[in-house]
């Protein structure tokens, strides 16, 4: 359980209008306005680079550089083919699934705003036994109350236009927040929550801080690739979202025993440094805050294997916030674990050294 309460009524403010403001792979602009604007009062000065990435920094004048990271971009869709009735097939943009589409309302996002729609799905009482068809991408489509092509374009709808899911943020039982693309808003979240803390506790670092919102992670960590070019790091912190493995049909010898509520997830694996991971450890054990470990194979899957394998190599370590439901509507995540994962990387930067030295041999 989390010792204190970090965050407070202004920052879950924040929180609430960055989840439901739509900040698609690639279309991630309005949403980054709302993180600058939030991170601001708390840093010495910031950059945007040429895809959006977007970060923050403390002591700019510094050479020894540390990166603490999240993603700012959510799954969606792409208008892909309008048929001459007026009906929309789409291609995914990022890893969108195609089985919670049936029923859900959206917005396609074109230049002259938002436009209603929703994905259509045939009436149970036209389905019957073998021939009843599950969602698949070649078969959910989009209605937008249209008879035509031509009413569809009208609209603004071209090939092209992306397209969110409409939803709210909520807390459930006191205990959890949900909505949609907490993967990895909620990353972005406790990353300004830190800036904000080490501003607000006037805390000195004697280090350059890039507080680092990326894109594009969603369809290959291509935000983070780009932008570790720009800052070249010496360390790089990352936070994203994993798996809950306890609710239901989720095989545990495959994806791992982890909990929301019991803590960060430290993750081991090729792309973290041990030196670096063994200074959290100590961390979170110094201050005790609970965490959980996990394993990786060749790869995390998330923006710690661009950094790592950057620029002759970037010391990096991932802490993970347990997730239940991820790529739906109602990704849920703890409010103990948002907590302390903020408290984690907070106390890590103040126990990180003015040119640390992470070498794997010493």
């Amino acid at each position: 359980m989390a010792k204190k309460t970090l965050t407070n009524k202004n920052s879950i403010k924040f929180l609430e209008n960055y989840l439901n403001n739509a900040s698609p792979t690639g279309f991630e602009s309005e949403g980054q306005k709302l993180w600058l604007d939030y991170i601001r009062p708390y840093v010495d000065d910031y950059f945007v680079d040429t895809y959006g990435t977007v970060v923050g920094v403390i002591n700019p004048e510094a050479k020894y550089k540390v990166v603490i990271e999240a993603h700012a971009d959510e799954i969606s869709w792409f208008v892909h083919y309008i048929t001459k009735e007026g009906f929309i097939y789409l291609r995914r943009n990022g890893g969108s699934d195609h089985q919670i589409a049936p029923s859900k309302r959206v917005n396609i996002h074109t230049k002259n705003g938002t436009v209603d729609a929703i994905f259509g799905w045939p009436a149970i009482h036209t389905r019957h036994g073998a021939d009843e068809k599950s969602p698949k991408l070649d078969n959910i489509f989009l209605d937008c109350g249209c008879s035509s092509k031509e009413e569809v374009e009208k609209l603004g709808v071209h090939v092209g236009c992306v397209v969110t899911y409409k939803d709210e943020f909520m807390i459930l039982n006191n205990s959890y927040y949900v909505g949609r693309a907490l993967d990895n808003r909620i990353g972005g979240f406790m990353i300004a929550e830190v800036a904000r803390l080490l501003k607000e506790n006037k805390k000195s670092l004697p280090f350059g801080l890039y507080i680092t919102n990326s894109v594009q992670e969603e369809v290959g960590l291509r935000g983070a690739q780009m932008i570790t070019e720009r800052i070249n790091p010496d360390v790089a912190i990352v936070t994203d979202v994993c798996h809950d493995t306890q609710t239901p049909m989720i095989n545990k010898i495959k994806q791992g025993d982890l909990f929301s509520g019991k803590g960060p997830v430290l993750t081991y694996g090729p792309a973290v440094q041990n030196n670096l991971l063994d200074l959290i450890i100590d961390v979170a054990e110094n201050n005790k805050i609970p965490f959980q470990r996990a394993a990786a194979s060749r790869a995390t899957g998330t923006d710690t294997d661009a950094f790592a394998y950057s620029t002759g190599g970037v010391a990096s370590a991932l802490i993970s916030l347990p997730l239940r439901y991820m790529h739906t509507t109602v990704e849920s995540v703890h409010k103990d674990d948002v907590e302390n994962v903020i408290d984690l990387i907070y106390n890590a930067l103040l126990k990180i050294e003015d040119n640390h030295d992470f070498r794997y041999l010493k």
